[in-house]
């Protein structure tokens, strides 16, 4: 796999940013996404504290260190909250190049109940047995509790934070604001359903073979079975497209 360059990860943060805004999944200032620059200093971009994400572009993105210090001069502040989490995270996974964390009505519900998230629907299945779950301990300023997050989280692709949000990691920017994207909605549809009455889930062997579905494409099929592994991809070049239409001036 290629690198991207850090003016690549630039533009893909802010844009990251700038979607969470239009999708309403922001919190004012607070609550962050961070990506991590290629190279053995473990370097990464995180949003100026005090600016709307609406306003978040590439170039005024905060580049840190693992101790929270800030690698190049910069105006800005960095949430000492978002610090703690981020870096416990990449210095932790490889994989986790980017970390997403929101605070939105559906996530802290669900967040909130002992059931956590549920196979309710389809886009639920992405998630079966991809979930971990981290215990609340305040807000998260305390460097002792990084071990603790980077345990609870494992080698999973989403943790739900209790009584505080949801958080997902990805490979790349696309990867995990797409991962947000379909949790945050499936949040909100168990948080519907559940409203209504009696949930009927779907058999375990059925969530385990969707679930596959949507994270192995690349899997062997059974005869007369289909994948679609350029979805994601589809969706992400989408979604630019979109920004540039609605909120252009991301990438610079």
């Amino acid at each position: 796999m290629t690198h991207s360059t850090e003016q690549q990860l630039r533009q893909e943060l802010a844009a990251c940013y700038r979607l969470i805004a239009h999708f309403r999944m922001s919190d004012l200032i607070f609550t962050h996404i961070s990506v991590r620059i290629p190279g053995p200093e473990h370097h990464f971009l995180i949003n100026p504290y005090g600016l709307m994400f609406d306003e978040i572009t590439a170039s005024n993105l905060v580049k840190i260190g693992l101790d929270g210090r800030a690698v190049q001069a910069s105006p800005h502040p960095v949430n000492p909250a978002g610090f703690v989490i981020h870096s416990a995270i990449h210095a932790a996974r490889e994989d986790a190049q980017c970390v997403l964390h929101t605070h939105t009505r559906a996530g802290c519900a669900v967040a909130a109940l002992a059931c956590g998230l549920l196979p309710v629907n389809q886009i639920s299945m992405e998630f079966y047995g991809k979930v971990a779950y981290h215990a609340y301990e305040g807000v998260a300023l305390d460097m002792d509790e990084q071990a603790r997050l980077v345990r609870d989280l494992g080698d999973k692709p989403v943790l739900m934070l209790r009584n505080h949000g949801l958080l997902t990691v990805g490979e790349t920017v696309s990867q995990a604001f797409l991962r947000m994207y379909y949790l945050e909605k499936a949040c909100d549809i168990q948080i519907a359903a559940q409203a209504c009455g009696p949930l009927v889930l779907p058999p375990a062997e059925v969530c385990t073979y969707t679930e596959q579905q949507f994270n192995n494409p690349g899997r062997a099929l059974e005869e007369g079975e289909l994948t679609d592994p350029d979805a994601m991809h589809l969706a992400w070049a989408a979604l630019l497209r979109m920004l540039d239409r609605v909120s252009p001036g991301f990438r610079d």
